[in-house]
């Protein structure tokens, strides 16, 4: 989180935002946020979230925006959690702050639980794709309810991104970031290939019951290519240091199976598939921009600096994230 949005919030903020959706304060629970203030609460024996965002990362109409999609999937059948209305009836509160302003939105919890080890085999590989492919399927057809609900194109919040926020000794993984978005820009956008994406599907972001799952932090959807979507379901799937035999036989068998689930409810033809090294490759140097942004290098905690370590030289040195064929 940039440490402005921090410095902005306060406890005055979060008590309005109670008070917009009628939740008592020792009936808050804070929990971790990345990029917002995510807390739980519950409700006549139900759990929600809550959570507040700063307006320079997110306008209420991109909020607003993806609550309209969060929803429209779940009248669908996908299994997202879907946003709830404050006491006012409205899905985004606005709290005005002395720079800018918070949004605050409510959405249902997640019943079960993270997926356990036991949990990550092929069955849930493939459930993961089917779901994703259904998402995919019916943004094809979805329509914003409003013409001021939007969502951000894949390149619209990381323009300059790198030359922000990396030193100017980066000046090789700058010039990698905007060659990669210089040539994602050259890819056709076909209905059947790009559209509002989750970009963010990963174990962390979804709870497994009874062999099903529940997706959400629909945070970052976009618009973007599918194959993009994919690939970062396929990035959080595998080690950081993805190599040797072992390794990358792991990432083939998720992806296999990934697949076949996904062509249970979408089509995708697998040229499109070979692009998805270009993807992991912007996400691996998008990541390593957020850390530089957001954390201390000298105090990471241990996941970030298993993904920090020798990431540098892999970028400079256009060292896949996967070595693998996805054609």
């Amino acid at each position: 989180m940039d440490k402005r949005i921090r410095e902005a919030y306060n406890d005055t903020i979060l008590a309005e935002a109670l008070k917009r959706y009628a939740i008592a304060q020792d009936n808050l629970h804070a929990l971790d946020g990345f990029e917002s203030f995510i807390y739980t609460y519950e409700r006549e024996n139900r759990n929600y979230i809550l959570r507040i965002s700063h307006s320079s990362r997110r306008t209420r109409y991109v909020i607003r925006g993806e609550i309209d999609w969060v929803n429209y999937l779940a009248e669908n059948t996908v299994p997202v959690c879907r946003a709830v209305p404050s006491k006012n009836d409205e899905f985004v509160e606005v709290v005005e702050a002395d720079d800018g302003y918070f949004s605050a939105t409510s959405f249902e919890k997640a019943q079960g639980g993270p997926p356990g080890k036991d949990q990550w085999n092929a069955e849930l590989f493939r459930e993961m794709g089917r779901v994703m492919g259904k998402m995919h399927a019916l943004t094809k057809e979805y329509r914003p309810a409003h013409p001021s609900f939007i969502k951000p194109s894949w390149h619209e919040e990381t323009e300059c991104f790198a030359e922000k926020y990396l030193p100017p000794p980066e000046k090789t993984a700058i010039e990698k970031f905007t060659a990669l978005s210089d040539y994602l820009h050259t890819l056709p956008k076909g209905t059947d290939s790009y559209g509002l994406v989750h970009i963010d599907f990963h174990g962390g972001n979804f709870f497994v019951e009874n062999g099903g799952i529940m997706l959400f932090d629909f945070d970052d959807c976009q618009y973007s290519w599918f194959v993009d979507d994919i690939a970062m379901a396929l990035f959080y799937a595998v080690p950081h240091d993805c190599v040797g035999a072992e390794n990358i036989k792991t990432a083939k068998h998720f992806f296999q199976i990934f697949m076949e689930g996904y062509h249970l409810e979408n089509a995708l033809e697998n040229h499109s598939l070979k692009q998805i090294p270009y993807f992991l490759k912007r996400r691996e140097i998008d990541l390593y921009i957020m850390i530089h942004r957001s954390f201390d290098l000298n105090h990471l905690d241990a996941w970030c600096q298993s993904f920090m370590e020798n990431r540098k030289y892999k970028i400079e040195n256009d060292i896949p994230y996967i070595d693998m064929d996805f054609e």
